[in-house]
């Protein structure tokens, strides 16, 4: 029996995604354990604290060894963490060199930066899969930048856009995300090491080195001070996984509502059957984008009120952490990988499209006429006739532009409301922008 769906045979193709699951399984989480500590002999043989060929044993002995983690279960138990336990198998593994082994540091130093060594993996995961969601919706913004469609707002038809305005505002959502990510690198991979209670006292006058060589052997950040209650780093990581889900969530939504039967302005490659109906193809992939969405908005919360830490260490908020940001992390890895391949399949009815536009006989143009009006008449009087003639629209057969003729002189252009076109706006210009910054932000490979 499995807890989280994440972990499910059964649910692993709909929820999960294997390459950021993985870096969470217990296999990972040893060997980011061991090496941190190899790290730590490394770093601190750098600045002479302990001796180089102890470093040397040390580092040999955690990439050799192979812990079996069911041999870490009760000591984890016991500890809150598995560092006493794993130690005991690395000191032994290290023979005579033991008692150089986490010399003056505490086991959250390790458990902190074996995480960060993995959120980082996470991390570079994810950019890559961004970058190829962006390279998609590129195309689809460039491609359909004239694809006629109906802007919906509050689920009613408003204006005229194009469907490479939409996917472009999809894009431009992803090329905030990449610029976020780029900049919280730097404030989130960070190396922690602190020692019992953030002073690193059991190294004396070396151990701001020690931890500024502990980074480097790592390719990690540092900060100022240790920050075994300041989870600020991580907890904005985790923001940045939900607002990439949000966006995600945003994609799946919008592709359900103009995938629905009555729209059918865009239609899904692939869909999930029903048990009753054979002529259903669900929009699972999709469904599933905004349920994950949802997830991460939810697991957010919880890693805010996982920083409310107690004094210099917390052992509850920090095991909160542990429940929730790798599922995170799967989520937001899932989302990205879903969207990609809906993306990659997505079919765009431009016909369709055009033909929701037409059957509004002009309405959809309301405002385009209000504007023209107003140009030849007081804006009150425009927006008077304007939904006079709409009213007569929807009670009649008529186009919008011949209720309008026959209640409005020359030169009122009225034969302009037969073609959406007209009234785009600065749609083309919007796009380009986008386009111009994605070109920017994700460089081609």
């Amino acid at each position: 029996m499995t807890v989280s769906p994440f972990d499910s045979a059964i649910y692993h193709d709909l929820l999960s995604d294997h390459d950021t699951a993985t870096l969470f399984g217990d296999a990972a989480e040893l060997r980011a354990l061991l090496d941190t500590e190899a790290a730590l002999a490394r770093a601190q043989a750098a600045v002479g604290v302990i001796p180089t060929h102890a470093a040397a044993a040390i580092t040999k002995a955690a990439h050799a060894l192979t812990i079996d983690p069911d041999s870490l279960r009760s000591g984890t138990a016991l500890a809150g963490v598995p560092i006493p336990a794993l130690l005991t198998a690395l000191r032994t593994a290290s023979g005579e060199f033991a008692s150089y082994v986490h010399w003056g540091v505490t086991s959250q130093d390790i458990v902190d930066t074996a995480l960060i060594l993995r959120l980082k993996t996470a991390s570079d995961i994810l950019e890559q899969r961004l970058s190829r969601l962006a390279r998609l919706l590129v195309k689809q913004a460039d491609e359909h930048r004239l694809t006629v469609m109906a802007g919906r707002t509050r689920f009613q038809q408003a204006v005229p856009i194009t469907y490479g305005l939409k996917a472009a505002g999809w894009l431009s959502a992803l090329c905030r995300h990449r610029v976020r990510l780029t900049q919280l690198r730097e404030r989130a991979f960070v190396a922690q090491l602190g020692g019992a209670a953030g002073t690193l006292a059991a190294l004396g006058s070396d151990g701001a080195d020690v931890r500024t060589a502990f980074a480097r052997e790592l390719g990690l950040a540092t900060c100022p001070i240790p920050w075994h209650t300041q989870r600020d780093g991580i907890t904005e990581f985790a923001g940045w996984l939900s607002l990439v889900s949000a966006t995600l969530g945003k994609i799946g939504g919008d592709l359900l509502l103009l995938a629905q039967s009555e729209v059918g302005e865009v239609r899904l490659a692939a869909g999930g059957g029903s048990s009753a109906m054979p002529q259903k193809a669900n929009p699972v992939a999709a469904e599933i984008l905004v349920a994950l969405a949802r997830a991460n908005a939810g697991y957010l919360s919880t890693m805010h009120g996982a920083m409310l830490q107690e004094h210099e260490r917390s052992g509850s908020g920090w095991t909160v952490e542990w429940l929730t940001l790798p599922q995170m992390v799967v989520a937001a890895g899932a989302g990205l990988a879903r969207a990609c391949d809906l993306m990659q399949g997505l079919y765009v009815d431009r016909a369709r499209m055009r033909s929701a536009v037409d059957a509004t006989r002009g309405l959809i143009m309301a405002e385009a006429a209000c504007i023209a009006l107003s140009a030849t008449m007081p804006r009150m009087e425009a927006e008077k006739l304007v939904a006079q003639a709409c009213t007569e629209v929807s009670a009649g057969k008529k186009h919008l532009a011949d209720e309008l003729s026959a209640l409005v002189t020359p030169p009122f252009d009225a034969e302009a409301l037969r073609d959406p076109t007209t009234y785009l706006g600065a749609s083309e210009t919007f796009i380009d922008a986008v386009l111009a910054e994605a070109a920017s932000v994700f460089p081609a490979d």
